[in-house]
């Protein structure tokens, strides 16, 4: 019989229960595959910084390859002025291409499927880009909420739209990755259940579909990182450049 493929998802202690006045704050299985991530994520890159050389290496050319992509990123989205926040960029490329790869793999646990997860990320991106804007600009920078060469007429429909917009990009931008993550796992669990339940006549088919799945849910793994740290980038150059 096919297991739940809603299971993958759970999240249990690992250890002993830690409580800090009724907070539960135990180590769980998502917490052990953060720390995992991160630890590759440090492997990968001091070796790949270990020995440079003229000709790199695998490791110095991934490493090399990754700096170059990231500050292009930046570059083309923020300017000269985002480039003080490469190292926050990039480690939060970074961090989230690990856990969306690393759940790839068998019994492993994908982090980014939850949505308390992505959720702390973009609160922290957007309160972030939100003092940074006001340090740079001051109360100028609620300038962003009143754009240029609008009829006065329809100017306090737009502002009241440009507010909501503004305080929606935590909520699209955890969702987005959450939900395209959670659903790919799910979809690859179902197939995978197919596959079990009808056997090795009639599993063909579901295993195809699932081999398919996999190709593809490796490039959203890679395409959500992208577009997570893309669009904090383009939330940065509101805040640095003030385009309103």
């Amino acid at each position: 019989m096919a297991t739940n493929p809603m299971h993958q998802f759970n999240v249990y202690r690992i250890g002993p229960e830690i409580k800090i006045d009724q907070i539960d704050i135990s180590f769980t299985n998502a917490s052990l595959f953060m720390v995992i991530s991160s630890l590759v994520i440090l492997i990968v890159f001091n070796l790949g910084s270990l020995k440079k050389r003229i000709v790199p290496g695998k490791m110095q050319l991934l490493a090399e390859l990754s700096y170059s992509f990231i500050s292009k990123m930046i570059s083309d989205t923020a300017g000269s002025k985002g480039k003080p926040y490469f190292s926050f960029i990039f480690s939060l490329f970074m961090f989230v291409l690990f856990c969306n790869m690393l759940g790839m793999l068998p019994y492993a646990f994908t982090v980014t499927s939850h949505i308390i997860v992505t959720f702390v990320l973009a609160a922290f991106i957007f309160i972030g880009v939100t003092v940074i804007g006001f340090i740079k600009h001051g109360l100028g920078y609620l300038k962003l909420f009143v754009p240029s060469g609008v009829p006065i007429v329809l100017l306090p429909l737009i502002v009241i739209i440009e507010i909501i917009s503004y305080l929606s990009r935590p909520i699209s931008l955890s969702v987005r990755l959450f939900a395209n993550m959670m659903a790919g796992h799910t979809m690859m669990k179902v197939f995978g259940g197919f596959v079990i339940s009808l056997g090795l006549v009639g599993g063909w088919l579901p295993l195809s579909f699932s081999v398919a799945l996999t190709g593809l849910e490796i490039l959203v793994a890679f395409l959500q990182a992208y577009v997570f740290a893309i669009l904090t980038c383009i939330y940065l150059n509101d805040a640095l450049n003030l385009h309103h």
